[in-house]
């Protein structure tokens, strides 16, 4: 016998100032997101790194981040707020992107993909929380 779906709620209507934040929001973030490999590399490349030392920092960058991926849903599921969870993720990647250019040295910009990359497992979820608290389970 198929269990039967649980009846749909009452119609939520999110506001469309919130859908325009959050539509906002994403699109902010896929730039980051997308953009941020490719800069560094060049960035890197100006500042006499080789080929070698800046394919390290991204493949830890990129280990990291596969790792991660189920912790940092973990994290966005714990937590009361996820909002604020975005936020300190969105708030460490430009902490990440300030080290880089201060201080490219080789353990600083190792530590900044390292933040970069288990920010990024969160965002993944926090903005699928995000929407699923907006629009409702239905709605998505």
């Amino acid at each position: 016998m198929v269990p039967e779906l649980p009846a749909p709620e009452p119609s939520r209507q999110p506001s469309s100032q919130s859908q325009r934040g959050l539509d906002w929001f994403i699109f902010f973030l896929a730039d980051v997101q997308t953009g941020f490999g490719p800069f560094v590399a060049v960035y890197l490349t100006t500042q006499k790194w080789t080929q070698v030392e800046i394919g390290f920092v991204l493949s830890i960058g990129g280990i990291v981040a596969l790792l991660g991926q189920m912790p940092g849903g973990a994290i966005v599921d714990a937590a009361r707020s996820e909002k604020m969870v975005a936020g300190a993720a969105v708030a460490t990647i430009g902490c990440a992107a300030l080290a880089y250019a201060v201080w490219p040295i080789f353990p600083v910009v190792v530590a900044a993909a390292t933040l970069h990359a288990l920010a990024s497992c969160v965002l993944g979820p926090a903005i699928a929380a995000i929407s699923l608290g907006l629009v409702g389970p239905f709605a998505i």
